[in-house]
């Protein structure tokens, strides 16, 4: 039993040279100019049109563009995209699968409104304990006399 899995996908060569040329920002023609005088423009053009280049010309071009002869015969867009995609996830940020955000700032402002209030207590509690202590001095003092 054959499956779509089992028959490999047809990589368009032409169409990655263009994608390569492109990323690197090269127009067609620097790409002619690179690739000697029997070349033009038009004949890039044709050449980013063919499925299957010829692997001395594939190459040359893999040169210039300082890519590996591999990258362009091997460059499968619709797997490059599904792993681009499944990189992402609800958050769309790469780094989201390390890092969630759980702090609810609504909780946190109510815990420091509880602190807030438990020092508030603390600190009543020791200016109560201060006048205590400083009404005992003045007693002492005063019978002391």
């Amino acid at each position: 039993m054959s499956t779509a899995t089992d028959t490999p996908k047809n990589i368009h060569q032409g169409r990655n040279v263009k994608r390569f040329r492109e990323m690197l920002g090269l127009k067609q023609e620097a790409l002619a100019l690179a690739l000697g005088d029997d070349w033009s423009q038009k004949r890039v053009s044709l050449l980013e049109g063919k499925e299957t280049i010829e692997e001395d010309i594939l190459t040359q071009v893999a040169t210039i563009l300082k890519v590996p002869v591999e990258a362009i015969k091997n460059l499968d867009e619709d797997k490059a995209v599904n792993i681009i995609a499944n990189t992402f996830n609800d958050e769309a940020v790469a780094y989201s699968q390390y890092y969630k955000c759980t702090i609810n700032p609504m909780e946190k402002w109510m815990e420091s409104l509880d602190e807030i209030k438990q020092l508030h207590e603390e600190n009543k509690k020791l200016y109560e304990r201060l006048l205590s202590r400083e009404s005992e001095i003045i007693n002492l003092l005063k019978n002391s006399k």
